[in-house]
């Protein structure tokens, strides 16, 4: 039986693969995330300057800051003491 993910562990996936820009639509099927569940976790890490949009040409893609680098290790840190192993992508 596989647990669902907690919103810290989506947090640090959304984070993770937004090191480099990333459209909505990626993020979403990355990340296993319904299109409205996904925008309200995007809209959230953006609250909190976690996330950024930048502009490519037409597109607007979402990169993570430098902030989130500090949620992304404290994050890791913490998975491994708790579970003895680092966190992955369950895709």
């Amino acid at each position: 039986m596989q647990l669902k993910r907690t919103h810290y562990e989506i947090y640090w996936e959304i984070l993770t693969y937004c090191r480099t820009p990333k459209s909505f639509t990626s993020i979403i099927n990355r990340c296993n995330l319904n299109s409205k569940i996904g925008q309200a976790h995007l809209e959230f890490l953006k609250s909190r300057k976690f996330l950024l949009e930048v502009q490519q040409g037409d597109s607007t893609l979402l990169k993570a800051t430098e902030s989130a680098k500090e949620y992304i290790a404290l994050f890791n840190k913490t998975y491994r003491e708790l579970f003895d192993e680092s966190p992955e992508f369950r895709l």
